[in-house]
Order: structure tokens, then C-alpha cells, then sequence
């Protein structure tokens, strides 16, 4: 008996995220590695963890998928980018990367609510939500690196950005949960 419960297209649609998540990983795995060399242990920190998140998101595809009756392909994962130039290459690289997902999360939305397969469609919003929160913490870093001088910052104020990197978490606050006491 068939239990696979997802469209082909859903399916394969699904395991290409699943893949595209693992590329990021290895993407900020990489500026990790790059910042890492550079002395930048806090913000290389910061990109670790931020690519096991990645591999997180590769694993609740992977899991959906299962629990819905498919099977998820692994694909050969490209290589990452060649190492930025600067800190600024490295955090736009990490907003565009972030920008580039979405738009690839919101083509699943699109596809589930086409395909009426509101299980997909429910599944995606936690995608969406995470997506505000990704986008935000890129653009973060790249105001906190323009406040500490771009590219001509000091040597003292890079080693500022990069101990409270080192601390920082991984979320942001949501504008869903602002309220008058806690903007």
C-alpha cells in the first residue's frame, strides 16, 4: 500500500530544501572557517552555530518528508563560495544567502497552496517565521559591522564586534511579539 501522502513534485520540491539547507550550512561552515583564520574567533563562533542551525532546517525537511510517507534524496552539495574579502563580503554574503532562502521557501508555500496539500502549507509557516528571524539577524550584522566602521574599522572596535558576536544568540525579537511594554 502506498503511504506517501506528498505530490512527486511536493516531494522532490521538499528534498531539494532539504539539500539547499545543507548547502547553507556548509556555506556558513565555510565563513566560519574563513573568520576562524582571521582571528575572528567570536564571530566565527557565531557562523558555527548559525551552520548547525542550517543543518537543523536540513533535518526537519528530512523528517517531514518521512512522516508524510516520502523519501528524501540527498544530492551532491555544491561547493561553497570562495572566501570573502572582508568582513562586509562576509556578512552580505550571509544577508544574500538568507534572502535567496526565502525566496525558495516561499516557492514551497506557493506550490503547497496551489496543490491545496495544507499539511505542506502548515509545515511552511514555521519556514516563514524562521526566515523574518534569519533575515533580520543578517541585517544585524551588517549594522553592527557599519557602526564599528565597515571595512576601516579599528582594530579595537573589530574586537569589540567580535566578543559580543561571540555571545549573541541566534534569534531576534519578532515584530509578532512586540507589544507597548516590549517594543
Amino acid at each position: 500500500m502506498n503511504t506517501n501522502r506528498l505530490s512527486e513534485a511536493m516531494e522532490k520540491a521538499l528534498s531539494d530544501q532539504m539539500n539547499k539547507e545543507i548547502h547553507a550550512a556548509h556555506v556558513f561552515l565555510s565563513y566560519g572557517i574563513w573568520a576562524d583564520d582571521k582571528g575572528y574567533q567570536g564571530i566565527a563562533n557565531f557562523l558555527y552555530r548559525h551552520a548547525q542551525e542550517e543543518r537543523n532546517h536540513s533535518i526537519k525537511f528530512m523528517e517531514y518528508v518521512l512522516n508524510r510517507g516520502g523519501k528524501p534524496k540527498v544530492e551532491a552539495i555544491q561547493a561553497p563560495p570562495a572566501d570573502p574579502e572582508s568582513l562586509t563580503a562576509c556578512f552580505e554574503g550571509v544577508f544574500k544567502h538568507e534572502v535567496d532562502n526565502t525566496t525558495s521557501i516561499y516557492r514551497l508555500v506557493d506550490l503547497a497552496l496551489q496543490e491545496k496539500d495544507w499539511a505542506t502549507w502548515n509545515f511552511m509557516q514555521w519556514f516563514v517565521q524562521e526566515q523574518i528571524e534569519e533575515e533580520t539577524l543578517a541585517m544585524n550584522l551588517m549594522d553592527k559591522l557599519k557602526i564599528a566602521g565597515g571595512d576601516r574599522a579599528t582594530d579595537e572596535s573589530l574586537f569589540t564586534l567580535d566578543k559580543t558576536l561571540e555571545k549573541a544568540p541566534n534569534d531576534v525579537p519578532l515584530a509578532q511579539e512586540a507589544t507597548g511594554d516590549n517594543p
